[in-house]
């Protein structure tokens, strides 16, 4: 018998299997199709076989996207679209094209772009859960990207947070969220009482918005109007993701225990962090990040950090 396929996706929080849109997605298609996997939460991308969260490792190979991972559970026969008809494919196929055109740039802006939204949730906890030293600027690079992303959807190489853009990219949601709805309406699932690919595409793109406390909640207080959708996401949590860890918790008290009843696991971590440091400056001094000037009147030389770094993280620590 083969070993099961391993997936390396975000960890949870705020009651959600995982706080990230794709990683979800992913894990709720394996939930509904029964794929047997053996799953690592992380907080690092960085940790995974391709360098990027969700990321799927069997024998064909590591796979990212869940596109592409929905591909290889099929591969092996995991297949929640199995009893699908043609025109359900279709349709599946043309709702998922209205998710990542309408609801998806709505999304990486609540959470990602909304200078109140980043700052206070997103950013917050991915410092707080990312390990020392990541977490001083893994955060506002993943914040670069979902910018550059962004852009890309939108096809606005200069858009930035704002009153407009908000506007434009949250009545767009808005009316994605309500065509959902319409369709759903007071079925179960999108195709009938059992779920599909589209459904998991669906609860990836709501569940965080239903979940996760906002300080600038316009697109929820929406999503909080469409009772179907409410419901729809809940049952999913219910049924296939149950105990899963309720709250904003920064800390396991468990882990904290271990370390300190273990001296080799705490010799081990300062090691850990040691490496990282010594890496994070190597790579400061080759790309030029950090220089190393010469002063002429003092015999040891001082080390001056560049304004010029492309991952130079603006936000101040709070």
């Amino acid at each position: 018998m083969s070993a099961p396929c391993e997936l390396y996706c975000w960890k949870g929080n705020w009651g959600l299997p995982s706080v990230d849109t794709d990683s979800l997605i992913v894990l709720a298609y394996a939930r509904f199709a029964g794929a047997p996997l053996k799953i690592h939460k992380v907080t690092n991308p960085w940790r995974s076989p391709t360098g990027s969260l969700p990321a799927l490792t069997s024998t064909d190979g590591s796979f990212s996207q869940p596109s592409k991972i929905i591909i290889q559970l099929r591969k092996q026969k995991y297949n929640a679209d199995y009893d699908l008809s043609a025109k359900e494919g279709a349709d599946t196929l043309a709702f998922i094209s209205l998710l990542e055109e309408k609801l998806m740039p709505a999304l990486i802006y609540a959470l990602w772009i909304d200078p109140k939204n980043y700052v206070d949730v997103t950013r917050r906890w991915h410092a707080e859960n990312i390990s020392f030293p990541f977490n001083f600027f893994l955060p506002s690079r993943m914040q670069g990207k979902q910018l550059e992303k962004l852009r890309f959807i939108r096809s606005n190489p200069s858009l930035e947070a704002g009153d407009e853009t908000e506007k434009e990219l949250y009545c767009d949601a808005q009316e994605c969220m309500n065509l959902l709805s319409q369709r759903l309406g007071s079925n179960k699932f999108f195709f009938g009482d059992s779920p599909s690919s589209l459904d998991a595409y669906v609860f990836g793109h709501l569940a965080p918005l239903l979940k996760i406390k906002l300080p600038s909640g316009r697109l929820q207080q929406h999503l909080m109007s469409l009772d179907n959708l409410n419901r729809f996401c809940s049952d999913i949590l219910s049924v296939y993701f149950p105990n899963e860890n309720v709250g904003y918790k920064v800390s396991s008290q468990a882990e904290g225990n271990d370390f300190d009843n273990d001296p080799n696991k705490r010799r081990k971590q300062l090691l850990s962090v040691l490496v990282a440091v010594g890496a994070m400056l190597c790579y400061a001094l080759l790309t030029g990040i950090v220089a190393i000037e010469h002063v002429h009147d003092q015999e040891e030389p001082s080390i001056s950090a560049g304004l010029h770094g492309p991952s130079q993280d603006e936000d101040e620590e709070e």
